[in-house]
C-alpha cells in the first residue's frame, strides 16, 4: 500500500493527531478510548470530539475499499502500510469490547539530533562521539530497549553517520527506516519480507548485492537471530534492534530466540566475537524533567579475549543518576583503530575502570570512610521515578481538541 491510497482516506477528527509530529502512536479502542504515545510525554489519554466507534469503522471500511479487500466478521484483521504509516484494525467480533484501531506514525526523516541530544542529557558527548567512531570504524552494534524507547530511531541516526560510499540494505517485516527516502542520492536498497519471501530467502538475495551495513528490523525471532549472525559471520556490518533489559544481556537474549539445543557456548562464543557493541537505551517519566524522557543508560562492549573466553565490559552506565564512562577494552580499540579511525583524543582522558564498587560504596551506610572516584559526564543527572508516573483520572470534554504541533495542547484526561 502506498501513500497515494493513504491521500484517499479521510482521517476526520484523528487529522489533527497525524499532523502533530510529537505524536508517534494512536490507539483507539475499549468503547471510544483514544491513546497517544508521544516523544515528550510519553502515553496518555485524550478526548478528540468526534472519534466515535462508527466513524473508526467507516475509516476501517475506507482502507479496505481501497486495498480491494474485506472487512466483517469473516475477515476481522485488516493491516495496511504506506511509506510514513502504518494502520492495524480489528473487528468487534473479535475485539468484543469494541472495534480496535492502531495507528503507527514512520516518518522519512532523522528525528534524532546531537546538539538537542545532549541538551536533554540522552547521553553525554564523550559516549556520542565514541559511538559515532564505533560506526565508521564498522563496528557491529544491536540497541536494545522496551518497546516506545526510540530504537530504531536510534538506528537510524547511527546509519546516518556510516559513510556516503558504503552500500546499505534494510531487511524489515513493517517499514520504519525509510533511509533510501532520506538520503535517495545513496547507495541503498530497502528489502521487505512478506509470506513469500522470508528472512532467511531476502538475507540470501542481500548477500548478492555485496552490501556494506545490513540493517535489521527488530530481532524477535530465531530466523531473524540466524540472520544476524549469517550476516556478521560472513563479514557485512549490522545495526539492528532487539528487545532486551540492559546491554549486557543482548547475547543471552539472542540464544533465548534460537528455540533449539545449540550449544550456549559455542553460540556466545560467536556473537561475542562479531558483535562489538551493545547500548540500552531507557524511556521513563521524569519527576525533574516533568515530561517522558529518553536516554542511553548502558554502553556494553563483548569480545572473545585471548584464551577464548566471551567477555563482556560495561563501558559506559547510569549509576544513581550520574552517568560513568570508562575507556573501552584494547580489544575495541585495536578493532577501531584497524579501520584507521581515531579515538584516543576521546578516551584518553578516561578512567580504565568504572567506579562501580565505589559508587555502590558511597549508597551504602555500613561502609565508613569511602570517597567514591566518580567521573561525571553531566551535570544535569535525570532521575527515574518511573514508578511515580500520575494517574490519569478520565473526564469527559464537551468540544472537540485542537491539536498544535505540541502535545501539551491536547486536552488529557485528568487535567
Amino acid at each position: 500500500m502506498n501513500e497515494n491510497i493513504f491521500d484517499k482516506l479521510d482521517f476526520g477528527p484523528f487529522r489533527s493527531l497525524l499532523d502533530n509530529d510529537d505524536i508517534t502512536d494512536i490507539s483507539y479502542d475499549n468503547g471510544g478510548q483514544i491513546w497517544i504515545r508521544s516523544l515528550t510525554q510519553g502515553s496518555l489519554r485524550v478526548e478528540v470530539a468526534g472519534a466515535t466507534p462508527e466513524f473508526v469503522e467507516k475509516l476501517a471500511f475506507q482502507c479496505s475499499n481501497v486495498m480491494g479487500t474485506t472487512f466483517n466478521n469473516a475477515k476481522p484483521f485488516l493491516d495496511a502500510e504506506s511509506s510514513e504509516l502504518r494502520m492495524n484494525f480489528v473487528h468487534q467480533s473479535i475485539a468484543t469490547n469494541g472495534i480496535a484501531m492502531v495507528i503507527r506514525k514512520t516518518p522519512a526523516k532523522i528525528r534524532l539530533q546531537k546538539d538537542k541530544l545532549i541538551q536533554e542529557d540522552y547521553f553525554t558527548p564523550a559516549i556520542h562521539d565514541f559511538l559515532i567512531k564505533c560506526v565508521e570504524g564498522h563496528c557491529n552494534i544491536m540497541v536494545a530497549g522496551e518497546t516506545g524507547s526510540g530504537k530504531t530511531e536510534f538506528v537510524k541516526y547511527l546509519a546516518s553517520h556510516t559513510k556516503s560510499n558504503e552500500k546499505i540494505i534494510t531487511i524489515e517485516d513493517t517499514l520504519e527506516l525509510h533511509l533510501d527516502k532520506i538520503f535517495p542520492q545513496r547507495d541503498i536498497v530497502a528489502m521487505k519480507t512478506n509470506n513469500v519471501a522470508s528472512y532467511t530467502d531476502v538475507l540470501v538475495t542481500c548477500m548478492r548485492q555485496n552490501p556494506k551495513w545490513i540493517l535489521l528490523s527488530e530481532v524477535r525471532s530465531a530466523e531473524a537471530v540466524s540472520a544476524v549472525r549469517n550476516s556478521i559471520s560472513s563479514g557485512h556490518n549490522i545495526l539492528s534492534t532487539i528487545h532486551a533489559d540492559k546491554a549486557s544481556a543482548i547475547p543471552y537474549r539472542l540464544y533465548s530466540l534460537m528455540e533449539t539445543d545449540l550449544d550456549v557456548q559455542q553460540f556466545l562464543s560467536t556473537m561475542y566475537r562479531y558483535i562489538q557493541l551493545g547500548v540500552h537505551i531507557k524511556a521513563f517519566y521524569s519527576k525533574e524533567y516533568g515530561k517522558f524522557h529518553r536516554e542511553v543508560d548502558e554502553v556494553c562492549e563483548f569480545y572473545v579475549d585471548d584464551d577464548n573466553v566471551p567477555k563482556s565490559r560495561i563501558i559506559y552506565q547510569k549509576m544513581f543518576g550520574k552517568p560513568i564512562m570508562c575507556k573501552p577494552s584494547d580489544h575495541l580499540i585495536e578493532y577501531i583503530e584497524n579501520q584507521n579511525i581515531e579515538v584516543q583524543s576521546i578516551i584518553s582522558n578516561l578512567p580504565d575502570e568504572l567506579p562501580i564498587h565505589n559508587t555502590k560504596e558511597e549508597n551504602n551506610p555500613q561502609v565508613q570512610n569511602t570517597e567514591p572516584v566518580v567521573v561525571p559526564l553531566s551535570t544535569k543527572p535525570v532521575e527515574n521515578v518511573a514508578s511515580n508516573q500520575p494517574v490519569l483520572n478520565p473526564v469527559v470534554t464537551t468540544g472537540p481538541v485542537m491539536v498544535s504541533n505540541t502535545v501539551p495542547s491536547i486536552t488529557k484526561l485528568g487535567e
